[in-house]
């Protein structure tokens, strides 16, 4: 039995000692604009579960001025000695008189905060006024560990409580949290001495500190009354209210789909999202105070593009699906993080396609969150789904493809295999057993076991529990029969017999002429299935299972002939691309047989399919970027001729009658061609930046506005990256502005590359972009060396700037390292954080590392091969 005051070992996580729960929580808290600190007291009903001594609960940051315990009315201790561990971020309060089990106890305790810049707990976030001036605001992160930097709390998810918070602030602003307001009264500051309010809002249903939310700032909104409670959109001055429609209407309209889908009534009395100028994630599902970095919730369909429209819905819908799945029903600890995103992730992808059906979202699902997903998992530094997290420091690294996208992928494989009816079915009666509680993965699995009367644990655990995916090899037999095995696939192509112990249940998804039979299934490492007569089929339909398929290259070639035909889906032929490309990258296939495939979709029609051709390419000339010039070009020139003949086919115009799929479509291609030299289109984009630079605001459509500056700045120089420049500092939508942010790369002049990076710690770009200069840098050699120049040189800097703790540290050590393809460029890296702590981002900076020794072992393998081939098709002298 390990002593109540000190950190509870369960299977090695860190937990607080279990002597009591926390029942109900007031939060009073009032921020200080000027010192950029609040003050706050917080009162804390406690059930006693041991006799204790000592209660500990998690703080960060805050300074605690006094602290009180009461039980059954008298004071136990008004003066309990505090004592503070950094490692295990907790106070422990002690005190001589022992509190008896069973009984009910009060802590209250005083304090102050940071108000800080870091994104996390109680931060401040700056904004422009319309005049110029700087406006300030106070709002919260809280997820994963960092309420107990707002008020000292038992700061996780399983110990769910009550919270009522008070906000005192100056009249004219507005205050938010999770509840409607209670009560406002006049209040005498403890900060400035005179009137302020203090606004109480109504306590709130059972919930997790990470969702605890507030804000107080000046704030304008719009609000709709076409939901059953009232839902609002706020932002701060400067921004254009109005451009919070689309997700206003949205937002009434997927709160009611969701009620119908989950069978519960969405529980709060309001519905608030928030745009927050400082954001270091997409957005926050907070229970009824959703926030949201400006871009992702605010849309100026004049200035934004499709895909920005089809972001901003994504993201609504995703957050809103985890009002119940994440917020009623919460996992019991971080392991299953991946339940919340994963299960969010599809709900967005699900929802969308009935709103919006004619996106043919899970048609770019394929390339989008299943390739991202399997592209992260094919690496020896993924990790599962499930994974085992002990610490704080080591949350965050999780927030990642693999619980996201991988997630949802295990989701919509298990959907299809159940029906989308049933598995709902499942979903609603995980909800209702569950709600207000915590629940681990097997709870999901059983309910949908009920639901389904099939054995989904012993499947589903398989693919939650273990790293990687198969890759299934096809071998054809004389009789109509095909034999499959499934091995562990790596990018690194040296996977050891000791890592390919795991058998998968595949879900075949065999399609033939007669349509897809979903009920087929390897569950062996190899197996025998007969074919149809006809000679046709293709595994994996869909592309709903999460796997690769290694085809022989005649039954390649004969796929690619099929779809010719109309006898694939749209998915099948993209999905087919992605597998041949990674399958080349990873030594199962030659480079050549793929470059053969592409060449062959020329006449291809659909976005998706192209978008993955593009895609391969371009992972090509990420892997040859330190390679012979002359291959370089040869590489650049085969991507121009497959993409020119269809960019001038479809043409650079837009009128209303391109739907959303078609803007998409004639956008990518534009850029595709344009960037890779395609004279015509460079031109036309220079013509189009001379007026736009000179005030004709129409002269680009927003869906080519990145292309066009990316030509500007590749084919341009000085003149053309001052003007994206002042664009950047003029502009005041965050779309355009991160648009000229993330062209400024591409300049590849030694003293504009200099420039570009100066930004990242000029203060004149937010800490939530400071991954946006690097991006066009990442596309061209000098850019790569660059980046991890600037990286090394200033590698104090950045820490302070990113603490280790939060996720944008590992993303800039990615960045800054991940585009190098070659031997002595690793060991560069591997020494530079020889003797570094690599706390908060070593996942990060491994899959860093393992992404470039991929790029390594398939250049040593096909760069003949290559070569070869664009001499064959006269790209090559």
């Amino acid at each position: 039995m390990a002593d109540v005051s000190s950190g509870v070992n369960v299977q090695s996580r860190e937990l607080l000692p279990a002597n009591v729960i926390p029942r109900h929580y007031h939060v009073t808290l009032e921020p200080d604009f000027k010192k950029l600190t609040f003050d706050g007291t917080v009162v804390i009903d406690l059930d006693v579960v041991d006799d204790s001594k000592s209660i500990s609960l998690h703080t960060l940051e805050l300074d605690i001025h006094g602290a009180k315990i009461t039980a059954g009315g008298q004071t136990v201790s008004s003066s309990p000695a505090v004592s503070y561990s950094e490692d295990l971020q907790t106070s422990t309060f002690t005190f001589d008189n022992e509190v008896a089990k069973g009984s009910k106890a009060q802590l209250e305790v005083s304090f102050t905060g940071q108000l800080n810049d870091k994104m996390a707990g109680f931060y401040r976030s700056t904004y422009k006024n319309a005049d110029g001036s700087e406006g300030i605001m106070a709002v919260t992160q809280m997820e994963p560990t960092d309420a107990r930097r707002a008020f000292p709390c038992f700061d996780e998810p399983s110990l769910k409580a009550e919270f009522t918070v008070t906000l005192i602030a100056d009249k004219n602003l507005t205050c938010l949290s999770n509840m409607d307001v209670g009560s406002e009264t006049e209040v005498q500051s403890k900060i400035s001495g005179g009137a302020r309010k203090a606004v109480t809002f109504n306590k709130s249903p059972l919930m997790s500190t990470y969702l605890v939310a507030f804000v107080v700032g000046e704030l304008n909104y719009i609000e709709t009354n076409d939901f059953r409670v009232p839902v609002r959109v706020y932002a701060p001055p400067g921004q254009d209210i109005e451009h919070g429609r689309f997700s206003l209407d949205l937002a009434a309209k997927t709160l009611a789909f969701y009620e119908k889908i989950f069978g519960i009534d969405f529980p709060l009395p309001k519905m608030d999202q928030i745009a927050v100028p400082d954001f270091a994630q997409g957005a926050m599902e907070n229970w009824g105070l959703v926030t949201y970095r400006v871009v992702d919730l605010l849309l100026d369909e004049k200035v934004s593009g499709a895909a920005s429209k089809e972001r901003v819905a994504e993201v609504v819908q995703h957050e809103l699906a985890h009002q119940w799945f994440g917020n009623l029903v919460t996992m019991d600890w971080w392991d299953g993080l991946w339940l919340n995103e994963g299960f969010a992730t599809w709900a967005s992808w699900y929802s969308c396609n009935i709103f919006y059906p004619e996106w043919k979202v899970w048609e770019s699902y394929v390339t989008d969150s299943l390739q991202r997903a399997l592209a992260l998992d094919s690496l020896r530094s993924s990790h599962p789904i499930e994974v085992p997290v002990k610490k704080a420091d080591e949350i965050n690294q999780i927030f990642d493809a693999i619980s996201y996208e991988k997630g949802s992928c295990v989701l919509r494989m298990i959907s299809t295999y159940l029906g989308e009816d049933v598995f709902l079915e499942g979903v609603r009666r995980y909800l209702k057993k569950h709600a207000y509680g915590n629940t681990q993965t097997g709870d999901l699995w059983a309910s949908l076991a009920d639901a389904s009367g099939k054995n989904v644990e012993d499947v589903m655990q398989v693919w939650t529990k273990h790293i990687g995916y198969p890759v299934i090899t096809v071998t054809e037999k004389e009789d109509n029969t095909i034999h499959l095995k499934q091995n562990r696939f790596l990018r690194t192509a040296d996977t050891k017999p000791e890592e390919d112990q795991v058998i998968y249940p595949v879900f075949l998804g065999l399609r033939t002429k007669d349509g897809v039979d979903e009920a087929v299934t390897l569950a062996s490492r190899e197996g025998d299935y007969k074919m149809p007569s006809d000679g046709f089929f293709k595994l994996n339909a869909n592309h709903t299972g999460l796997y690769r398929t290694s085809y022989s290259p005649e039954r390649l070639e004969k796929l690619g002939a099929a779809a010719k035909q109309g006898l694939l889906s749209v998915e099948d032929r993209a999905g087919m691309i992605a597998d041949a490309g990674a399958l080349a990258a990873s030594g199962y296939q030659k480079t050549s047989g793929v470059l053969s495939l592409l060449k062959g979709f020329s006449t291809e029609t659909e976005f998706v399919v192209w978008n993955e051709l593009i895609s391969r390419i371009g992972s090509l000339h990420a892997t040859f970027m330190f390679e012979d010039q002359a291959v370089r070009d040869g590489i650049e020139a085969f991507q121009r001729d497959l993409c020119s003949p269809k960019a001038h086919e479809l043409g650079w115009e837009f009128t209303e009658k391109d739907g959303h799929i078609q803007q998409q479509f004639k956008a990518m291609l534009f850029g595709s061609a344009g960037l890779t030299g395609d004279q015509t289109i460079i031109a036309a984009a220079k013509e189009m930046f001379t007026k736009y630079m000179a005030g004709d605001k129409s002269a680009i459509h927003p869906n080519i506005r990145g292309s066009v500056f990316g030509m500007a700045l590749k084919y341009g120089g000085k003149e053309e990256y001052d003007a994206i420049l002042n664009f950047y500092r003029t502009s005041t939508n965050s779309d355009e502005r991160n648009t000229a942010l993330r062209s400024l790369g591409r300049a590849k002049d030694p003293e504009l590359i200099m420039r570009t990076l100066q930004l990242l710690f000029s203060g004149e770009v937010k800490d939530q972009d400071i991954y946006m200069p690097t991006a066009g840098l990442r596309g061209h050699a000098n850019g790569v060396e660059a980046l991890f120049a600037c990286m090394t040189e200033n590698w104090d800097e950045l820490v302070k700037k990113l603490p280790p703790a939060l996720s944008l540290l590992g993303t800039m050590v990615t960045i800054c390292t991940s585009g190098f393809a070659n031997q002595e460029q690793l060991g560069r890296v591997e020494k530079f954080f020889a003797d570094k702590s690599t706390a908060g981002f070593d996942q990060s900076l491994a899959q860093s590392l393992d992404a470039i020794r991929s790029k390594i072992s398939w250049l040593e393998r096909d760069r003949t091969d290559v070569a070869d081939w664009l001499k064959a098709n006269g790209y090559l002298q």
